[in-house]
């Protein structure tokens, strides 16, 4: 099982690091060819504008969204997020439009506007979760299939998950958060090995079990 980061622009080596530390076989992605035998993807913040330009000048759209039809999991953090939206209402044409969700850039301010904030996400634990928001998207609508994860104290959506794409408005790695990234793995791992007498060339929709 290996697990790609897109490794394009932003805060990549994060990611990479922390699967490191998980005992996750976490590699670099920067071409298509990167994504041959992934088990899964995370998109990491960064400058949505830029990774944007960066996917289609390298030709990794269609790529990413064929891995993700195929099953295997993705994870969007911060700018992530906002490449895996089918909707952004500022007006960007979506990139990868996996989540049925619609979201706000730069909806908590600018750069000096950073703050951090732990939050119950119950699918993984009891204990609170602790996340950094830096120039954090906001989720301002939620698909009827999406399920929300996580909010903040005044009710705003940060976390959400469809099937087999998760996205968060924070950057758990940066705040040495592991579950996000351990409940990845837990699902990039079934996809890699699924069940006896199932095969992902016959069920190319197959979502990762909740």
């Amino acid at each position: 099982m290996r697990v790609g980061v897109l490794a394009l622009q932003g805060a990549f080596r994060e990611h990479l690091d922390l699967l490191g530390r998980l005992g996750v076989s976490a590699v670099a992605v920067r071409l298509p060819e990167h994504l041959a035998g992934l088990s899964a993807l995370v998109l990491p913040g960064g400058e949505s504008t830029t990774m944007r330009k960066l996917i289609d000048r390298w030709g990794l759209r269609d790529p990413i969204l064929d891995l993700a039809r195929a099953g295997a999991p993705i994870f969007g953090t911060c700018a992530g997020m906002i490449l895996l939206a089918r909707d952004i209402s500022d007006g960007d044409e979506p990139v990868l439009p996996l989540l049925d969700i619609t979201v706000k850039r730069n909806a908590f301010g600018r750069q000096l506007d950073s703050f951090e904030a732990d939050m119950a996400v119950p699918v993984l634990g009891t204990s609170a979760v602790h996340g950094v928001f830096i120039r954090a998207p906001v989720i301002e609508r939620v698909g009827a299939r999406v399920d929300v994860l996580a909010t903040l104290d005044d009710d705003r959506v940060v976390a959400v998950r469809e099937g087999n794409v998760l996205a968060t408005a924070f950057h758990p790695e940066l705040a040495s958060e592991t579950r996000f990234h351990r409940l990845v793995a837990t699902m990039a791992s079934a996809f890699a090995e699924p069940g006896e007498g199932t095969s992902r060339k016959r069920h190319p929709t197959r979502r990762a079990a909740r």
